[in-house]
């Protein structure tokens, strides 16, 4: 699955490999209406070629109109849209209005050509392709940038006010591959969160060993592979931003890809069930199938948020809005 961040840095690479001198946009944060998430990318060369977006439209063009006039030589700034104070707090701020009055704060890089940019380049695409999620720091006075290894669970933009670890001056940023949901089973849960799973941008995976039920499969999107989902697992198949969920009520399924998928990276596990049945199928793991005390507490049991869901849908939904939780580095607690 090719995902619109790898696109960008793709291309990025391809024009620097060529000499060109880019702009690297990042949406560092949104208030208000905004189709595109903190950390979305957008590259673009001073003709206005430009692959990604920032907000689907009049930022955009903002952006573009002003680097075709000769703006953002500076090697770093941070450009706030939708504010009316203008530059007010050091942002050089354009007067574009946003839906709903929403605010939009991006984060541009200039990248001249050179070893370094591809250097830096050619490592974000490895970790967008990769198993190995990265943290990216950027010093928002020099322009400075360097990577280092991550867990790739929590918000993908950190600015320097996030977090007591966090180095004054900086912005940190989560690249890593793209997020993937294994099914290990088809169910009318599985078919239901395979929807949702796609649209919320994961890569999704059916394993199931029949043909009949991978034949039968209507949506579009989702990779079928035929085998035991626990043979998938055990052959490579998580990575750290996965999630594994078993949501077939079938033992021989759900269990034994429980029992792979505990020695994976896989940052969520889960098993459809009731309160009874987890107890018993963690019993079942422990006895039969070794798990200790901490890899039986890496599984979901029961899966998901407790919204009193009864539907397919509404299982489906309570289980991607704790895998999302879980992605996204928030505690129940909380919610």
């Amino acid at each position: 699955m090719q995902h619109l961040d790898l696109t960008v840095i793709r291309q990025a690479l391809a024009w620097a490999r060529e000499g060109e001198t880019l702009w690297l946009c990042t949406v560092l944060s949104t208030f208000g209406s905004s189709p595109r998430e903190p950390g979305a990318w957008l590259v673009a060369r001073r003709d206005g070629r430009h692959v990604g977006s920032l907000s689907g439209g009049c930022v955009e063009e903002d952006f573009l109109e002003r680097l075709a006039g000769g703006a953002f030589e500076a090697p770093v700034q941070r450009v706030r849209y939708g504010d009316a104070a203008g530059e007010e707090g050091g942002l050089d701020g354009p007067r574009v209005s946003l839906p709903c009055g929403g605010l939009l704060e991006v984060l541009v890089e200039r990248l001249v050509p050179g070893e370094t940019t591809l250097e830096h380049l050619s490592a974000l695409e490895a970790a967008l392709t990769g198993q190995r999620p990265r943290l990216r720091h950027v010093d928002l006075t020099s322009g400075q940038t360097h990577l280092e290894d991550d867990a790739g669970l929590g918000e993908r933009v950190m600015l320097e006010a996030a977090g007591g670890d966090a180095v004054p001056g900086q912005v940190r940023l989560r690249v890593g591959p793209v997020a993937r949901l294994v099914l290990a089973g088809m169910s009318p849960v599985a078919e239901a969160c395979a929807e949702f799973a796609q649209r919320l941008g994961f890569e999704v995976i059916l394993c199931d060993p029949r043909p009949e039920v991978l034949d039968g499969l209507t949506l579009s999107g989702v990779e079928r592979v035929e085998a035991l989902p626990s043979a998938f697992i055990a052959g490579g198949g998580c990575h750290g931003a996965t999630a594994v969920v078993a949501l077939t009520h079938d033992p021989r399924i759900d269990d034994l890809a429980m029992i792979e998928a505990v020695r994976t990276e896989a940052f969520y596990l889960g098993v459809m069930g009731s309160q009874k049945t987890s107890a018993a199928r963690a019993e079942r793991l422990r006895r039969s199938g070794g798990l200790s005390d901490d890899e039986l507490a890496r599984i979901q049991m029961p899966i998901g948020l407790n919204l009193g869901s009864k539907t397919p849908a509404e299982i489906a939904l309570a289980v991607m809005a704790d895998i999302v939780r879980v992605r996204r580095g928030r505690e129940r607690t909380v919610l």
